[in-house]
């Protein structure tokens, strides 16, 4: 299937379904060159500095977390309906002891602007490159959600803002 370049703002309202569904990946990859998914749940989309923008959440503790620092670029792919156990599988597992894309069926392929790819079997792509990260401060965060989300946790998440560079459909 080929994909074609659309504008991000067009498939928003499809991009919130597919998180409400819990059918959205992450998609990593650092300077040895093996890409890893990841199931995210949250995110959000706007305008900041004049820029559209996607942001992620993504805890130090992750297999993907070093990905986005060495390479500066993230990809959110968003598979299509009835594929939530491709997400349940890649959210439960890590990239550390397995091959989630051979695992799952799932191809990397070459983005249209950033140099990490892209999942083929995805019916939205979204490219960025980081323009902004930032970790969670404990003390900056309302104490019912750091309890709700984090316990005594201290592996809090680091917020990556990546501008987007490109949106593909297909």
């Amino acid at each position: 299937m080929t994909k074609k370049v659309v504008d991000f703002w067009a498939c928003q309202d499809e991009v919130t379904k597919a998180y409400q569904d819990k059918r959205v990946l992450l998609l990593g990859q650092g300077k040895s060159g093996k890409p890893n998914v990841m199931t995210i749940g949250w995110g959000s989309w706007g305008i900041i500095w004049k820029r559209p923008v996607f942001t992620v959440l993504v805890r130090p503790s992750r297999y993907t977390y070093p990905m986005l620092e060495e390479t500066g670029e993230f990809s959110v792919n968003v598979l299509p309906p009835g594929k939530e156990e491709i997400a349940k599988f890649c959210g439960s597992n890590s990239g550390r002891s397995v091959d989630k894309f051979a695992a799952q069926g799932l191809t990397p392929i070459s983005g249209r602007v950033i140099s990490i790819p892209i999942v083929q079997e995805c019916i939205i792509n979204v490219e960025c490159r980081i323009i902004y990260k930032s970790d969670l401060l404990p003390q900056a965060l309302n104490g019912p959600i750091r309890a709700e989300i984090y316990g005594e946790s201290q592996d809090l998440h680091r917020i990556f803002i990546g501008e987007i560079v490109s949106c593909l459909r297909g």
